[in-house]
């Protein structure tokens, strides 16, 4: 029971009466000396030592709340640090990922734009072809039509693969009228397509080189863009896969890649 000059307070509701009262003494006074807790204790029986140990034990929570603050902050800090030094690294991976496949990209870029030389050079060489072919032999026209109709579907592709295919078929029928000259003594006698024939074939052969090197470009390109983690970055900055120049035709030479 607890004391008052009033009345009593029961004991179920003194320790209410005391957080109130306690609550409303702080409001209007702000702090409490020592001694205004020793003087609340004596009024409700507390014993001072008792009042003492629940200072220093406040004192001692509020110490350890201020170094789990501090350590809060402290992991906080290591935390940020550790993240910028992770985001910093992804951004020079990245940044390295990305030259490395550009880089192998701009050489199946370089390597197409020889194979293109040289099949443009072809495709200069037909009209002369047509002409002294059209001289000798007027009883072909199909191939020569042939010849003058792949000529303009090369002249006229814009994509690689498109390009591809219109060599494939300049190849063809080159091919085909080869085969018609060794019948036809007419062509065969005549120096000029002798000339150009020697001048095809040269650049067939420069074609079927440039197109090695370019297949093996793409090669190494396409593998790396698959390969993880290059893969991410192909899919984020749109990398495409280049195609390989392959004939299609089975009286063209396929290149093998070593």
């Amino acid at each position: 029971m607890i004391n008052s000059d009033n009345s009593k307070i029961p004991e179920e509701i003194a320790s209410e009466v005391l957080e109130v009262a306690s609550r409303m003494y702080a409001e209007a006074n702000n702090s409490y000396s020592l001694e205004n807790l020793k003087q609340a204790g004596k009024e409700v029986s507390i014993p001072p030592e008792l009042i003492e140990q629940a200072i220093r034990e406040v004192r001692e929570k509020h110490q350890r709340q201020e170094v789990e603050r501090q350590q809060y902050q402290e992991k906080q800090r290591i935390l940020t640090q550790v993240g910028l030094g992770v985001t910093g690294f992804l951004i020079i991976w990245g940044v390295f990922i990305y030259n490395s496949v550009t880089n192998q990209r701009q050489n199946v870029n370089g390597a197409w734009a020889q194979v293109e030389n040289q099949m443009q050079r072809r495709a200069d060489l037909i009209p002369n072809l047509v002409t002294v072919t059209n001289a000798q032999a007027k009883q072909e026209k199909d191939i020569i039509q042939l010849l003058v109709k792949s000529r303009e579907s090369y002249l006229q592709a814009n994509s690689i693969p498109e390009k591809i295919a219109a060599s494939n078929q300049i190849s063809t029928v080159i091919q085909q009228l080869n085969q018609y000259a060794t019948t036809n003594q007419q062509i065969q006698s005549s120096q000029a397509f002798t000339d150009l024939k020697y001048e095809l074939a040269g650049t067939e052969n420069r074609i079927a080189t440039e197109r090695q090197r370019y297949n093996q470009a793409v090669q190494v390109y396409n593998q790396s863009r698959q390969t993880f983690p290059n893969i991410l970055i192909s899919s984020l900055f749109n990398f495409p896969e280049q195609p390989y120049f392959q004939a299609e035709d089975k009286t063209v030479p396929k290149v093998r890649i070593p």
